[in-house]
């Protein structure tokens, strides 16, 4: 009895200290955070309590192998398996994060709604640790899941992700499918299986559309608090939460304000090429850039300036606001600038390289119409996106989606795919030049093709595993650039 009022005394001033960690067979029971603990004694044998928000937990006592102030380890027997355990509480020196908390609770929850839902299954290699050589992320709980002679790579996503972790799992499970079917060894891996939370897989299912049928893709969804599975299955034309705004509209608000962008421009005579004016999708504001940079917007007959969040009402475009900021980014967002860590340069590096492009866009191919590209059509529901897209057409005719991008992008093919999608739904419904887009040009009805443009040493490496996965329409080259872009464009490579 001393021994097991011992334990009891140093498992209680181990907690009081603060974080304790419970794990069994090297294992952390990240369920158990935040526990409480009983010792009690059944006749005799002696059994120990441990339960939390998230689980309750039993085990029969063998024997206390260690009992120090800092680390506890106890020989323990699980209920109806013979082979006893080794559960050990430890103080955490530093406690973990509530994201890792909570991925690796889910982690232990989905092996259970596994073994519920698919009962003959198999699973193993469930994890949630992160490989940065392979690019695994620990935003995913991972494993493998065999069904009689068919194996299947999975991956989830705990429902306190947001809606990033989200839309971005189809990116990280085809690196997961890849690795999987290269160290198969004798297993054939049928195909990848992904699990999100209800009423978070439409960007899945609409990206799945471009996917070779040989990533052999399933979706499921799970309900909360149940975690009852259900998969989803593709229906319709997918989501087209997209739309083109009329070119005249752009073109009559650009006309009205022509006046005040003379005047903008006449601020800075030696660079006024480099202030570009456009409309944002959806509103009648005019949007002042320099070399890619927000500096000034007009909305509803009103001045504003600043960068960011520091944006304020100014007396028109001669204010002297307007006029030192305007000073500032054409001495620091110079291309032949020394200060190549200043703020002002390093900002907006995909806007900056837009305007290289949309200036000289033949740099990129020859093929390429100088007459007809336009940005951010069409224009997406979720708003702005992190990279640029470009649409332009080649002199034969054929539509090309251009993605920018000035750093590397675990996500930028299947982002290309988003816009893609989107891009060949106009193209099909005959939208772009009923909205006055490409006059004059006959637009062939082939599918769209894709450019990924990056400077030469930004294109992630991941990126090539992916473009495996596609169906042979979605057409994808890779173009890279000289890194020091800013200095005039140049193709390094095209793949």
């Amino acid at each position: 009895m001393d021994q097991w009022k011992n334990l009891e005394e140093v498992l209680g001033q181990l907690v009081s200290k603060g974080a304790v960690e419970v794990h069994e067979d090297g294992e952390w029971l990240a369920s158990l955070v935040g526990f409480r603990s009983e010792i009690r004694t059944q006749g005799k044998q002696t059994l120990i309590h441990l339960w939390s928000p998230k689980t309750s937990f039993v085990r029969r006592i063998l024997r206390v192998s260690a009992c120090e102030s800092d680390h506890i380890r106890l020989e323990v027997q699980r209920f109806g398996l013979a082979k006893p355990a080794r559960l050990e509480f430890l103080g955490a020196p530093r406690p973990r994060t509530a994201a890792r908390i909570g991925r690796e609770q889910f982690k232990a929850r989905f092996a259970r709604m596994l073994a519920e839902q698919f009962p003959d299954a198999h699973v193993e290699s469930l994890t949630t640790a992160p490989d940065l050589k392979r690019s695994f992320s620990a935003v995913y709980t991972r494993a493998l899941m065999s069904e009689g002679r068919s194996w299947w790579a999975v991956m989830a996503a705990a429902p306190s992700e947001n809606s990033v972790a989200f839309d971005g799992i189809l990116s990280f499970g085809l690196l997961w499918l890849d690795w999987t079917r290269l160290h198969a060894e004798r297993r054939t891996i049928q195909g990848l299986r992904l699990f999100l939370p209800e009423g978070q897989t439409r960007v899945t299912m609409e990206r799945a559309r471009a996917l070779s049928p040989a990533v052999g893709l399933e979706v499921f969804e799970f309900a909360e608090p149940s975690f009852q599975v259900q998969r989803v299955e593709a229906s319709g034309r997918g989501n087209v939460e997209s739309w083109l705004v009329p070119r005249r509209d752009a073109e009559f608000a650009l006309a009205a304000a022509s006046e005040t962008i003379h005047r903008v421009r006449a601020l800075l005579p030696q660079d006024a090429e480099a202030v570009e004016v456009s409309v944002p999708a959806g509103t009648r504001d005019i949007c002042f850039r320099f070399r890619g940079l927000e500096f000034a917007r007009q909305s509803e007959g009103q001045m504003y300036c600043g960068l960011g969040d520091e944006r304020r009402l100014v007396n028109g475009p001669e204010a002297p606001e307007l006029v030192h900021l305007l000073a500032r980014l054409a001495q620091r967002r110079d291309c032949l600038s020394s200060g190549t860590n200043d703020p002002l340069y390093r900002a907006a590096p995909e806007r900056w390289l837009e305007t290289m492009v949309r200036a000289e866009p033949t740099r990129l191919d020859a093929c390429l119409d100088p007459g007809h590209l336009y940005s951010q059509v069409p224009a997406l529901a979720a708003g702005e996106r992190g990279i640029i897209d470009l649409l332009g057409v080649t002199r034969a005719g054929r539509l090309v989606v251009i993605e920018l991008k000035a750093s590397e992008d675990l996500q930028l093919p299947l982002q290309a795919v988003d816009y893609w999608l989107r891009v060949r739904r106009h193209l099909v419904e005959g939208d772009f030049q009923r909205y006055g887009y490409f006059q004059g040009v006959e637009l062939r009805p082939d599918a769209p093709l894709i450019w990924l443009v990056a400077p030469n040493l930004r294109f992630h490496p991941a990126n090539e595993v992916q473009l495996r996965y596609f169906l042979p329409d979605v057409w994808f080259a890779r173009i890279g650039l000289n890194e020091n872009w800013r200095r005039g464009l140049r193709v390094v490579f095209r793949q």
